[in-house]
């Protein structure tokens, strides 16, 4: 089963809430809050910890307790517990944590306007075909994000991150059979990727190693 937690940052703008809910989480956490400039900023990354938290209270846990490994090209794993996989994103107002049994990426990405120069620089040919065959800008544009929120949930269940080029895979939307693929040298495995809507105007996409059949669910948390 892969859970994902998204929340509402915005409640942060308390700064008694804010310092409550930091003073929970870890050093570690803490510390990657604090070297944020922006107010914004702090709260996303907050948001993010504080999900977690919740998260690994299904395995009783609690983030602050747990100690840290960093992957080869930087992706963070709960160093004592190789059994539990974790992803942690944030966009705009929202901050989203998947958490599984397996190895998992997600992403999650505010819809802006004028944005479709990303596509034309960073997307396969492929991508760019399903792309501009939407009937208007605004479906172009959301279909944009959406391959952009694919492609990096994609880099981060790898574990390689931005150290994996755009171009090296492409998203392939089957619309028709109503399936995702991704077209992929990075290893011999298979990944499946679910997307999620239940934020308006946010993309929202989780890619899971290996498994068809998983069960996904996406769960609303309040700090």
């Amino acid at each position: 089963m892969i859970y994902t937690y998204y929340m509402d940052v915005r409640c942060l703008d308390n700064e008694a809430l804010f310092r409550e809910k930091l003073a929970l989480l870890s050093p570690y956490r803490q510390q990657k809050v604090a070297l944020l400039k922006h107010e914004k900023d702090k709260n996303r990354s907050l948001g993010a910890g504080i999900l977690l938290d919740h998260a690994l209270k299904v395995y009783g846990l609690c983030e602050r307790s747990i100690e840290y490994e960093i992957g080869n090209w930087g992706k963070p794993a709960l160093k004592y517990h190789p059994e539990i996989h974790f992803s942690l994103s944030h966009s705009g107002d929202y901050a989203i944590c998947s958490i599984g049994d397996r190895p998992v990426g997600n992403d999650i990405e505010y819809v802006k306007q004028g944005r479709l120069k990303v596509a034309d620089r960073f997307f396969a040919k492929e991508e760019q075909d399903w792309l501009y065959a939407a009937a208007d800008e605004q479906e172009q544009t959301k279909r944009m994000f959406r391959i952009w929120t694919m492609k990096e949930s994609f880099m981060k269940v790898t574990g390689r991150g931005m150290s994996l080029p755009l171009m090296d895979f492409a998203i392939h939307v089957d619309e028709e059979n109503e399936r995702i693929r991704v077209r992929h040298k990075v290893d011999a495995r298979y990944y499946h990727m679910k997307e999620y809507d239940e934020i308006d105007c946010y993309c929202v996409s989780v890619c899971c190693q290996e498994s068809l059949d998983i069960a996904y669910d996406m769960i609303p948390v309040c700090a």
